[in-house]
């Protein structure tokens, strides 16, 4: 019996707990005001030399994932000296793939 519950639990845990572990946890509505505050935007639109917003769209675009939206947040955070917190990057990445990635958890 002890055997079954923990195959249950092992299972549970699979099954629902670590598909959501990837989900990005963040305030997408937060990060959108770390997005403007810290002129993310402005630094894309220099890197396109047009919209910055093509940053995130171009069909080229080197993050394909949800691991690697949050690598490249934290890239941005470290390179940059932002000082942004683990929460605010999850914020941001909950922002950015709201309004243009779209990724679902494990992709």
């Amino acid at each position: 019996m002890a055997d079954n519950q923990a195959m249950r639990r092992a299972l549970f845990t699979l099954l629902v707990l670590v598909p959501f572990a990837a989900w990005p946890a963040g305030d997408a509505a937060e990060g959108a005001k770390l997005v403007a505050e810290k002129k993310c935007e402005t630094c894309h639109h220099n890197k396109t030399m047009g919209d910055a917003k093509a940053i995130y769209l171009r069909k080229d675009r080197k993050v394909a994932s949800l691991d690697k939206l949050k690598a490249q947040v934290a890239r941005c955070n470290t390179e940059l000296n932002l000082q942004l917190f683990p929460e605010d990057e999850e914020n941001i990445v909950a922002h950015l793939n709201q309004t243009y990635y779209k990724f679902s958890p494990g992709k």
